[in-house]
């Protein structure tokens, strides 16, 4: 496998549902089946959708006969009910005993933890509960977006931890344009925190903002003084750095294709 397969397999869970696109059910439906059948599919991950919309997704996906194994991330609220084709689950919760007394059996469990002050507790909490993170990057609003030194920060305590991690929101570009985090970025950073690297190269693979600092070859990548060969890539993103949800697969694919990485 390529370095670059090896980094963007599977990654992008399709958040359509939500902004900006915002589409309709049933638009959102027909994206995420022709993105299964393109020629990027390899590249898409879950469909999300808030559970109290999951009727409305098996309505308008009854006519496509592959949506039976499409799998699913929900949005819910610890302590709601889930169906048992569910196998992700996101909550939202802001205190470590949110986390333990909602536990992690059934689906994978990502809970969305605030990162903007030391959250050592809740990533303790997690890996305590067997279960995952998940970590907002970015919003409509710019105060959505955190600071470099924060995601650093929860990058290097998840992957001491061995607690496994998706993020959500505003990575639509592969690279960095400040504010904006890139995902090509987060998720080199996270392989190298995965592998041992310390907060400052972290901070730093987060900051570059030139894609020509990146080089690619077939056995890896290269950038600043740090080097990751496929298989570290592909480990850490087998047992780490999971997906991250975006409402657009196109823009990031055409973003890749642009830099001649697709």
């Amino acid at each position: 496998m390529t370095p670059i397969r090896a980094l963007l397999e599977r990654l992008i869970d399709y958040a359509g549902l939500f902004p900006p696109s915002a589409l309709e059910m049933a638009a959102a439906v027909r994206e995420y089946a022709a993105c299964r059948r393109g020629p990027h599919a390899w590249m898409l991950g879950r469909f999300i959708v808030p559970l109290a919309r999951l009727p409305e997704l098996r309505h308008a996906a009854a006519a496509i006969p592959e949506a039976g194994a499409w799998k699913l991330s929900v949005l819910a609220l610890p302590g709601d009910p889930l169906p048992p084709e569910i196998d992700s689950v996101e909550l939202k919760i802001e205190r470590a005993e949110d986390i333990r007394r909602a536990g992690a059996p059934g689906p994978f469990r990502y809970f969305e933890i605030p990162i903007a002050h030391d959250p050592r507790d809740l990533v303790a909490a997690l890996a305590q509960t067997g279960a995952r993170a998940k970590v907002r990057t970015g919003g409509l609003a710019p105060e959505a977006i955190p600071a470099v030194a924060d995601l650093s920060r929860f990058l290097c305590q998840c992957a001491a931890a061995r607690v496994p991690f998706k993020a959500t929101a505003g990575l639509h570009h592969p690279i960095a344009s400040p504010p904006l985090h890139g995902f090509v970025n987060l998720f080199l950073a996270a392989a190298l925190a995965y592998k041992g690297g310390t907060l400052p190269d972290l901070e730093a693979t987060l900051r570059e903002t030139s894609a020509d600092a990146f080089h690619w070859d077939s056995d890896g990548v290269s950038w600043l003084h740090h080097r990751l060969t496929a298989a570290e890539i592909g480990d850490a993103r087998a047992e780490f750095a999971m997906a991250f949800g975006s409402c657009s697969f196109a823009e990031p694919i055409a973003d890749l294709q642009a830099l001649g990485w697709l």
